[in-house]
């Protein structure tokens, strides 16, 4: 317990930009189920195609359909396809898409961990900030990504009596069925409550959480070569697909011009999609609050020079994956989320930003550590088993750091406990 809570306590240290530990930290084995944590460094040591795994004959033949839907659209889009496009496509692009195609995604039998499938402590955690925000927002809790429904089905008992209504938003009919299962095996008492809905609607009093919602995301990348920036995208060449350059959108150029570094070679990410995004829940919002929780980073570590390869990373069954163009649809495509935008688009949008801190921090100070001790025996395997989890979510090296919390409000007025101590507002 004292050990958890030391490594824990290095939370507010500045971030340090090392390239081989962060490559060697954050794609380290989760210790509570065998998983890696959807946390890859930008650019982890390479990993050769044959070190995947080989996907079952229906799987690779729905990549390969997928593959061939992408290429009548570079073939459409007079041989270019912008990588924000790309990206769309692999993930959502209906049947065949990652998230809505019909795999296991999260867990040991898919493809990443995330805190609530990792440890029930994550939501109970969670809860205790919002039972201090249900009164004021109608009762309402409007989850975006919600996975498997592990968060969902850890809020819905912790919140009972003071939670109106719990509502799914879910692009994924796949997804949003094993959520219902999920929730009627671990909260049967309280599958009445939870409503599934595609969309938000036009216009609500609530709360919206979002755990690794942002970084799935579509985003697009940006190059600086031969004295300017370039929009990249995907092309076909040798039989396959690769990476092409192409000139980049007027209404990208102040943007790129602002955070992609002028050094040859420079790649990285530009998130309109985040943005745009954050404007339209802002601007459904009547009352309520907005909490997300992802990894990234704020815009000067996002785009310092040393992070020239971008963040870009797929995960498929537990490896990292640096070739986009592999196992399209069957792999995870993620990016880090700039923090320093999201918190832009917020306040633009009329929002109240409430604070910004780490995993660690947010978690600790809604008191993580007193739900643990509650776990039994110090000796007994439940309470090892919870503590490994808790080590995960909150060391420095694993989630702790890496992950942040950011949360808006809008027309309430509350105790936000989760960012008592180590805000770091300043560094956005």
């Amino acid at each position: 317990m004292d050990a958890v809570q030391g490594v824990a306590a290095q939370r507010a240290q500045t971030y340090q930009i090392d390239r081989q530990a962060s490559e060697q930290r954050t794609t380290q084995k989760c210790a509570a189920d065998g998983g890696f944590a959807k946390v890859s460094a930008c650019q982890p040591a390479a990993m050769t195609h044959t070190d995947l795994p080989t996907p079952t004959p229906e799987a690779l033949h729905a990549s390969q359909t997928l593959t061939g839907l992408i290429r009548q659209r570079i073939a459409a889009n007079q041989g270019f396809l912008p990588f924000a496009d790309f990206m769309q496509m692999a993930l959502y692009q209906p049947e065949y898409g990652y998230y809505t195609g019909g795999a296991h995604k999260i867990g040991a039998a898919g493809d990443f961990i995330t805190a609530p499938a990792l440890t029930p402590l994550f939501g109970r955690t969670l809860a205790v900030q919002l039972r201090a925000l249900l009164p004021q927002t109608a009762g309402c809790v409007y989850e975006f990504g919600a996975g498997t429904g592990a968060l969902a089905a850890q809020l819905l008992p912790a919140l009972s009596g003071s939670l109106q209504h719990y509502y799914i938003i879910e692009v994924s009919p796949d997804l949003a069925e094993r959520q219902r299962r999920h929730i009627a095996e671990h909260a049967p008492e309280h599958l009445a409550q939870v409503s599934w809905l595609a969309e938000l609607p036009a216009a609500f009093d609530g709360i919206v959480i979002g755990n690794e919602v942002l970084d799935a995301m579509p985003c697009d990348i940006v190059r600086y070569q031969n004295g300017r920036h370039c929009l990249m995208g995907v092309a076909e060449q040798d039989g396959g697909l690769a990476w092409q350059s192409a000139p980049l959108p007027a209404e990208l150029h102040a943007e790129a011009a602002a955070l992609i570094p002028p050094l040859e070679g420079y790649t990285s990410e530009l998130h309109r999609q985040q943005q745009a995004f954050i404007r339209t829940v802002a601007a459904k919002l009547h009352r309520g609050a907005l909490i997300w929780i992802d990894y990234g980073f704020d815009a000067a570590q996002y785009y310092h020079p040393q992070r020239h390869q971008g963040t870009l990373i797929g995960h498929y069954r537990h490896h990292a994956v640096h070739d986009p163009f592999r196992y399209i649809g069957l792999t995870d495509l993620t990016c880090h989320v700039n923090f320093t935008a999201i918190a832009e688009a917020g306040c633009d949008s009329g929002l109240d930003l409430i604070g910004y801190t780490t995993q660690a921090a947010f978690l600790l100070n809604l008191g993580i550590t007193d739900a643990l001790a509650a776990c039994g025996d110090s000796a007994g395997p439940d309470y090892i088993r919870a503590a490994a989890a808790c080590q995960t979510l909150l060391a420095p090296h694993e989630m702790g750091e890496l992950f942040k919390v950011m949360a808006f409000g809008k027309n309430i007025d509350v105790d936000w406990q989760g960012f008592a101590a180590g805000d770091i507002c300043h560094r956005l």
